[in-house]
């Protein structure tokens, strides 16, 4: 069950609440958001929610069956809409393209790929700073320094910040200088991580973990959510199959059902999905058709130079077409009732 408070609820009218909500056996949590004030009930026993449903104070009640409750479809029907601020949105019914460098390696590379995502009209640079890499002597990027002449540039560019962050302690040194803070896919479940990013007031974007089931991402997602954030966004980027032809296998089944599921954005990313340069453009093509709100993949003027992941990145001509079939695909998509 999900009560939506109304927003000049009083102490009073919880404490009523939460004590009529524990009379029909039902546990209660309360979940402050930046956008409203719930309380969240978990029981067994059925009930006519009329009993409670004519008390002050609320402003809507549901019945929600989901383990996830907050980031189900059932309660919220309005898809969420991420707004980074000068027009730049995540959202359904709308393409978001975001594109950058797998690593963030220098200021003349920082530079470079500005330039090619603003002649790309592209509005969102992804790229890490603080890098998980399976090898330790593999570059691990420039960490703080790097983020900070990284948003020096892209302020100035009006380019919206995508970047992972990878453990609680560098949520509040990042803050001020990231628009999204990436979940990678080695923390999806790092709950410690997906709580503090609970009480921050920015974006988040979570990718599915690399053997998560849809629901575990979900889970990862009610996780920050019931924190007190709402900016979530969800993210197919492929999970480890048997299969070795391809680094993952990119899971397009999950965009439609995710998108059935929740009322967040979907975004996929093609690179790690295939992990293979020549089938990226293919597999972000088919992301767009399969009813993502956004595709998010690497770039690099000179891929083969990249300090890591160059196997799946693409250079600038590449990426230039992508971008332009990116949308060209989306409009078609439109004209199609069923997506």
């Amino acid at each position: 069950m999900i009560i939506q408070l109304k927003q000049e609820v009083s102490d009073s009218q919880k404490e009523k609440l939460i004590a009529r909500i524990n009379e029909i056996g039902y546990k209660v949590t309360e979940v402050k958001t930046q956008m409203g004030d719930y309380l969240i009930g978990i029981g067994k026993t059925e009930f006519d929610i009329r009993k409670v449903g004519h008390l002050e104070g609320i402003q809507d009640i549901h019945i929600v069956s989901d383990d996830y409750k907050l980031v189900s479809k059932k309660w919220k029907v309005k898809p969420t809409c991420i707004d980074l601020g000068g027009g730049v949105t995540i959202k359904d019914g709308d393409m978001a393209i975001m594109a950058g460098p797998c690593s963030i390696e220098s200021e003349e590379q920082i530079l470079d790929v500005i330039g090619h995502l603003k002649e790309n009209g592209i509005r969102m640079m992804r790229g890490g700073v603080f890098k998980p890499r399976s090898s330790p002597y593999a570059f691990r990027g420039l960490g703080m320094e790097g983020l900070r002449l990284w948003y020096q540039h892209a302020k100035a560019a009006g380019i919206k910040i995508v970047t992972e962050v990878m453990q609680v302690s560098q949520i509040e040194e990042m803050h001020d200088y990231v628009d999204v803070f990436q979940v990678g896919a080695r923390n999806t479940q790092n709950f410690n991580l997906l709580d503090e990013l609970g009480k921050i007031d920015k974006a988040v974007l979570i990718k599915r973990g690399i053997s998560g089931t849809i629901e575990e991402l979900l889970q990862s997602a009610e996780y920050v959510f019931s924190g007190g954030n709402e900016k979530l966004i969800l993210c197919e980027r492929g999970i480890r199959t048997y299969e070795r032809a391809s680094r993952n296998t990119l899971d397009l089944n999950a965009v439609p059902i995710l998108k059935s599921k929740s009322h967040l954005p979907v975004v996929v990313d093609p690179s790690h999905g295939i992990g293979i340069r020549d089938f990226v453009a293919q597999m972000a093509l088919s992301g767009v058709m399969s009813g993502a709100d956004g595709i998010i993949y690497e770039v690099h003027r000179d891929p083969d130079k990249a300090y890591s992941d160059g196997q799946q990145t693409l250079n600038f001509a590449q990426s230039a077409l992508l971008a332009e079939q990116i949308r060209k695909t989306f409009a078609m998509r439109k004209s199609f009732a069923l997506l």
